[in-house]
């Protein structure tokens, strides 16, 4: 059998292996067996790739350099991820995860201009439809670059997470969208090397503003509608490579990205069309100076207090907890309440956290009971009979303002009605706003109070005082 026929039969198993991880991936019980899926069939089809280059390079005139080359580059690459993967933590998944991204858009435009710079030898009846498939790889793989780039600046707090509205931004997405149309077609009547500059500048600029130009709130919308553009921009590159395994895996990718990215903009009451679209008709908010009055607090010592005679408890966790690490305390407080006969669940927001599914990944760590932690829409009909909610390190998720407010940025994200609960305990470090820069009412209610500092120490001064 030929290195060509194995190689296929290998990409059928190692597609097969990724829609397997898939389908392991949408649940908590089977997501370790889909891990492993996705690990084996990433193994074989590198391993197929490697023994394709090489059969095809074996004796060819500069074969030995670019074998090298190519070692020592995969060498780098698995040294580098390896090291990444032990020392990342959960807090910063997102951004490592929006970093990822941007090196698979990176590769679609090298691709892409490796495909014309490489004038291999294509039918005649082919090459307007070869350069038509090297422009759209280098812009879709420009676009994910750096809007990748600016989600990683985002989420990791180096630049500001509001909203950059430019004047006219959305004439500017459209325009450069209808600029894109033009010069692909310009590019398959003429191959002039200036086009593949200016569509891949041009990429790079849709890129930046797109993102930017979408508020911190809609930040976990954006991370997955990203991975959904690598998806996207992989299946290019497999068109331009002949690759039929790029083009299946970027294909699953791409559909499933779109796909959650679309549930979760239901969940957050959001447009699809406006969040793709770079927050269309998003306008800037005006600062917040209402006087909300003055916020209550209290110590750990009242928090037990209040929570030994509670008969229920909600608790509602957030980034906060993610970057306090206090999944582990929070999970023994809970076993102490529930040894005292108290009701102890989750409400867990869809976008809770800043990557779709981070908070159930920490509890499922700290070995909380899967059946104790709840969806949104399972629990928020039960927080007006609710004694207790524990509001840790949460904020723009059960705000008050996204019901009550059609002023706010966030209005109209449905939210954890935390504040129709009879008491509910906020765990912050100060009184500053949430990641999408909105001030949260609900810290002045007169049956919330504030419990500051670590929320780690703070969990475990409550344990200390049961």
């Amino acid at each position: 059998m030929t290195v060509d026929a194995l190689a296929g039969a290998a990409y059928i198993a190692a597609a097969l292996l990724f829609i397997l991880s898939l389908a392991g991936l949408s649940r908590h019980e089977s997501a370790r067996a889909g891990v492993v899926y996705g690990i084996v069939g990433m193994t074989i089809a590198l391993g197929a790739t490697l023994a394709l280059t090489v059969a095809d390079a074996w004796g060819g005139s500069g074969a030995t350099l670019g074998l090298s080359l190519l070692a020592v580059g995969v060498l780098v690459g698995a040294a580098i991820g390896l090291w990444r993967a032990k020392v990342v933590k959960m807090t910063e998944m997102p951004q490592l995860i929006a970093l990822l991204h941007s090196f698979v858009g990176l590769a679609a435009v090298l691709v892409g201009w490796n495909g014309h710079l490489s004038h291999a030898s294509i039918p005649a009846e082919l090459v307007d439809i070869h350069n038509a498939e090297v422009f759209i790889g280098i812009f879709i793989g420009g676009v994910t670059f750096t809007g990748s780039i600016v989600a990683y600046l985002k989420l990791s707090a180096r630049v500001s997470s509001r909203p950059l509205v430019l004047p006219g931004k959305n004439l500017l997405n459209v325009g450069a969208l209808v600029a894109f149309v033009v010069l692909t077609v310009w590019f398959v009547l003429d191959q002039q090397l200036w086009l593949l500059v200016a569509v891949t500048l041009l990429s790079f600029a849709l890129g930046w503003h797109l993102v930017a130009s979408i508020g911190g709130g809609d930040m976990p919308v954006v991370v997955s509608m990203l991975n959904s553009y690598s998806g996207w921009a992989a299946a290019a590159a497999g068109f331009l490579l002949n690759n039929d395994l790029l083009i299946v895996t970027g294909a699953l990718v791409g559909s499933s990205g779109a796909y959650l990215s679309y549930i979760m903009c239901k969940a957050m009451n959001r447009s699809f069309l406006s969040v793709i679209a770079g927050g269309f008709g998003i306008t800037a908010s005006a600062s917040d100076d209402v006087d909300h009055g003055e916020h209550r607090e209290l110590n750990a010592e009242a928090a037990a207090g209040l929570l030994s005679q509670a008969q229920s408890v909600v608790i509602t966790p957030g980034y906060g907890m993610a970057v306090a690490q206090a999944q582990y305390p929070v999970a023994d407080l809970v076993a102490k309440l529930r040894e005292r006969g108290v009701d102890v669940r989750f409400g867990i927001h869809p976008v809770a956290g800043r990557l779709p599914g981070h908070m159930n990944v920490l509890l499922a760590e700290a070995k909380v009971p899967y059946d104790i932690v709840l969806g949104m829409d399972e629990i928020n009909d039960d927080l007006a009979s609710t004694s207790v909610v524990l509001v840790i390190g949460a904020n723009d998720t059960v705000n008050p303002a996204a019901a009550e407010d059609p002023g706010s940025p966030i209005a109209g994200m449905p939210v954890l009605r935390v504040w129709e609960a009879e008491n509910v305990i906020v765990f912050k470090r100060s009184m500053a706003p949430g990641y999408a820069g909105v001030q949260n009412p609900l810290f002045f209610r007169e049956n919330a109070q504030m419990l500051f500092g670590d929320a780690k120490e703070r969990v475990e001064d409550i344990i200390r005082a049961l």
